[in-house]
């Protein structure tokens, strides 16, 4: 009994935390970047900033969000900050 517990626990966690890296492919331009944030692409690093957090707080993953779109979502940032 046990031991089936622990492969149930085992089967769990690698499900939850596999789905936590998938890797979003292709790559992003600024242009999309910016559309996905609802930015325009010269926006300041503080308009990126507030627009992720705004966004990322209804789609996190913890508060029962996809864990896809947050990716996406951090993606944008990133390709926004970028210099």
């Amino acid at each position: 009994m046990i031991k089936l517990i622990f492969f149930g626990a085992l089967l769990y966690a690698l499900y939850y935390y596999g789905k936590r890296y998938i890797a979003v492919p292709g790559t992003m331009g600024k242009s999309e970047a910016a559309k996905l944030l609802g930015l325009s692409s010269d926006a300041s690093s503080y308009a990126v900033i507030d627009a992720h957090r705004r966004l990322i707080t209804k789609v996190h993953p913890d508060a029962g969000g996809s864990v896809e779109l947050a990716s996406r979502i951090n993606q944008a940032r990133d390709v926004m900050l970028r210099p």
